[in-house]
């Protein structure tokens, strides 16, 4: 029996995303999670065939939990489903585990194609990116300033991009001020950006904040 987990804070895309698979996985048992906390739950707690993952978590980022959900679940499928541009978003996603990355803007038709190739031991990647990626094979690619910040680093810079205080990052993701402020300080430094307003025209510029 297929076990499906669906991870994304939105209750709404969740019943989407179950009505859907229900549709070619009729007899699937599906388990829902909002936060970071209670997906790391069902990840340690159960076992799952395919988990639907989103990026944006309360609590700290999906990447998180997708690489710990290899760790603890080495024959789980994860297709990360994010609203985050592929271009952006989809290296860091497979180099953590990914086994497919789809944004949220996609049809359910593609969301068919993509859930298929996964479970069929295949990579999925948008037809447009595989176009972009390409075009751009034997050519050296040049690494991103922020793809080289630790997942807590981003979190960090993209809740300062959003306008959030020291306080508030520090709540959300569950961790102390101080260590917020040395998040930020590596992520200041790896960018070679000081002050919040140049970290919040970096994201919107790279697309890391919607």
């Amino acid at each position: 029996m297929m076990r499906i987990l669906l991870v994304d804070d939105h209750e709404i895309l969740r019943r989407g995303l179950k009505q859907l698979l229900g549709e070619i996985f009729p007899e699937a048992v599906f388990g829902e999670a909002g936060t970071l906390v209670e997906a790391r739950a069902l990840v340690t707690g159960q076992l799952w065939h395919l988990i639907l993952l989103d990026i944006n978590l309360p609590g700290g980022s999906g990447l998180e939990l997708l690489m710990e959900a290899r760790q603890l679940q080495s024959g789980v499928v994860v297709l990360v489903l994010s609203s985050y541009p592929e271009e952006e978003f989809a290296v860091r996603a497979f180099k953590s585990g990914a086994d497919g990355y789809l944004t949220k803007a996609s049809v359910a038709s593609e969301l068919f194609v993509a859930v298929r190739k996964v479970l069929g031991g295949g990579k999925y990647v948008s037809a447009a990116l595989a176009e972009k990626l390409a075009r751009v094979i034997g050519v050296p690619l040049v690494q991103l300033p922020h793809e080289t910040l630790s997942a807590r680093e981003l979190d960090v810079l993209r809740l300062v991009a959003l306008g959030r205080t020291v306080r508030e990052i520090a709540a959300e993701l569950g961790i102390g001020e101080k260590t917020v402020a040395t998040y930020r300080k590596r992520a200041s430094e790896k960018l070679g950006l000081a002050t919040n307003v140049e970290m919040a025209r970096y994201a919107l510029q790279h697309g890391l904040v919607e």
